[in-house]
């Protein structure tokens, strides 16, 4: 005998696809299913957070990280200043909330990594796949960043700050970043600062283009990738027992720092009209569709969503831990963090406007990279008041921000490869990934490495990113039903969420992310670095890796649909979407009462 469970999508019409016969044994388990009470061999149960607030710093010190302090300043200078505000928070309220909340309530409900959730829909795990190759190429360069930071972290502890003074082989055009810098200039020409040169000739130093390769690792830059990686190891190398233990202060100490600074560069001349400039609005940029686009990618890369690393965390949670209240907290904490480093830094660029005699703040503004190594040096190199300790604590901040974030990327690579192989330990998968993504990092410490950067950035874990995360969530409410999907939220949180969730996880997220993804793919243009096109055979590869991480979500479906090809056509088709009937809660007293508490939901609607 078995008994019939049904899902009820949304509409409240039982779908006829998700009908499955479930096998019970006299004691109400599934035969089937995850775990049987008279089972010798059971899985190993899974690590758990050891308090709530560790959870909640995770999450806090993963999301707010190297994004917030140099990406988002930039992007909201580029769109509008003030006016990028209304786009970010708008984007924030009806995508970046819901799929963090989603994200959370997948992990915590299943206890599952980002590939094993898909259980819940198994013709989509190409979904998980695709994620995956996204995370493994993100944290590989998002530690070379922190490599680079580690270096000023050490040259900040030198007598003299090493980027403030011109040396001879960088040429005639250079211009001190000291203060009280006022040497002749000659009109016409064209002159860099020396915390400019200081990052392409003595860090980087870079190549003019990597037309005959980009060239052997840099030594020093591989000893602070070495070091890097050996800090996020030690951190993860017994789980969230000792990430969560770090969480405290990686979390706290980034903050700490940022008041500190701030208050510095309010007392700055200048730096009232920095600010003015970060938050006067250009309003006709709102009409922009590209004001959208950057920020739904600012969005998710602040809040790290759709990487696998937040359904990781909550994976970790016990069941019932209300997750509602931290998704809210971290994703308004994050733009809250956002405001204030840019307050911070557009105080300090007003600054350094003024030392520069330059009326136009966004003339000392440089993206990305050059906005942490180039325009934040050269203003600690004015200081006059010991300009090294303001040296080594911003940049022991960025490290800390850097170590929060890819503790969170590296976790969540190591918990899906221990998910498929449980058997091996923890702290091996843990040391195996670390060396791996070390030796992958080696390409973004030669001379050619920012070209590296780019490109993976450009072609693996930018815009590539909207499409899995579109999918996800037609999965869960489509596939799997969006009913079901609220029952065992009601379940798990015994909260039944709003229509606004239902709206946004059903129609509107999905629908923008998709309208965005297609709208950058249309208009995409050639890759340039610094304005310097790539060789040929680099797009080439570069569409390759585009298209291995794409495919995985159709060569997935088409996988689940072959496994049925012994059953007729209709039903080899539903079969594939139909959830798997391991999915549900992996403890066994939760999963008894879930199923429990599934049929009356089904009563009820009859």
């Amino acid at each position: 005998m078995g008994r019939k469970a049904s899902y009820v999508v949304s509409t409240g019409v039982t779908n006829l696809g998700l009908v499955i016969d479930e096998p019970i044994n006299p004691n109400g388990i599934e035969i089937n299913g995850i775990t049987h009470e008279t089972d010798d061999v059971r899985k190993p149960e899974r690590q758990q957070w050891g308090n709530d607030r560790e959870f909640l710093l995770s999450c806090i010190a993963m999301s707010v990280g190297l994004g917030n302090i140099w990406r988002f300043p930039f992007t909201a200078y580029e769109n509008g200043g003030g006016a990028f505000l209304i786009p970010y928070i708008v984007i924030l309220i009806i995508v970046g909330k819901p799929f963090y909340l989603l994200e959370m309530i997948l992990g915590q409900f299943s206890s599952r990594s980002a590939v094993k959730i898909w259980d819940i829909a198994p013709a989509f795990r190409g979904v998980g796949i695709a994620q995956f190759i996204t995370l493994l190429a993100l944290a590989s360069y998002y530690c070379s960043l922190m490599a680079l930071t580690l270096f000023y972290l050490i040259a900040s502890f030198q007598t003299e700050l090493p980027w403030g003074r011109c040396q001879k082989e960088w040429g005639e055009f250079c211009v001190d970043s000291l203060p009280g810098n006022n040497s002749t200039r000659v009109e016409n020409i064209s002159y860099s600062s020396s915390a400019e040169l200081y990052f392409y000739k003595e860090v980087l130093r870079e190549k003019d283009n990597i037309d005959d390769g980009i060239g052997a690792p840099d030594w020093r830059l591989t000893i602070t990738l070495f070091i890097s990686w050996l800090t996020v190891f030690l951190v993860v190398i017994r789980g969230v027992r000792s990430s969560g233990k770090a969480a405290y202060f990686l979390a706290i100490f980034p903050y700490v720092v940022l008041i500190v600074l701030l208050v510095r560069a309010v007392t700055l001349d200048g730096s009232v009209a920095g600010i003015l400039y970060f938050i006067t609005p250009t309003w006709e940029k709102l009409l922009t569709p590209m004001i959208w686009y950057h920020a739904v990618a600012q969005c998710f890369f602040s809040l790290t969503i759709c990487f696998g690393a937040v359904v990781m965390f909550a994976s970790h949670n016990k069941f019932h831990h209300d997750l509602y209240r931290d998704a809210m907290i971290v994703t308004t904490l994050d733009t809250f963090t956002s405001l204030l480093a840019g307050c911070t830094i557009f105080a300090i660029l007003g600054n350094l406007s003024r030392e520069l005699g330059i009326k136009d703040i966004g003339a000392v503004m440089k993206s990305g990279t050059g906005l942490a190594f180039i325009s934040y040096p050269e203003t600690i190199a004015k200081f006059t008041i010991v300009p090294q300790f303001f040296g080594v604590v911003f940049f022991a901040m960025l490290f800390v921000l850097g170590i929060g974030s890819e503790v969170g990327l590296a976790s969540a690579i190591i918990s899906i490869v221990h998910d498929q192989f449980p058997k091996v330990k923890y702290w091996h998968i843990a040391a195996g990934t670390c060396f791996c993504e070390f030796l992958i990092g080696l390409i973004y410490v030669t001379p050619g490495g920012q070209f590296m950067i780019t490109f993976v950035d450009y072609y693996v874990t930018s815009f590539i990113a909207f499409l899995p995360a579109a999918f996800e969530m037609i999965a869960i409410a489509w596939s799997y039903g969006l009913g079901n999907f609220l029952n065992d939220i009601e379940f798990m949180l015994n909260r039944r969420l709003s229509i606004f969730w239902r709206i946004c996880w059903s129609v509107l997220t999905p629908g923008i992310i998709l309208v965005i993804f297609i709208y950058t793919f249309v208009n995409l243009e050639l890759l340039k670095y610094n304005n310097k096109f790539y060789p040929s055979l680099i797009y080439e590869i570069g569409w390759i890796l585009f298209s291995i991480a794409v495919f995985q979500i159709p060569l997935w479906i088409v996988i689940a649909i072959f496994k049925n090809r012994h059953l007729p056509f209709r039903k080899m088709i539903s079969e594939a979407f139909r959830p798997s009937k391991s999915w549900g809660p992996s403890n066994v007293e939760d999963r008894k009462k879930w199923m429990a508490f599934r049929d009356q939901c089904d009563a009820e609607k009859k």
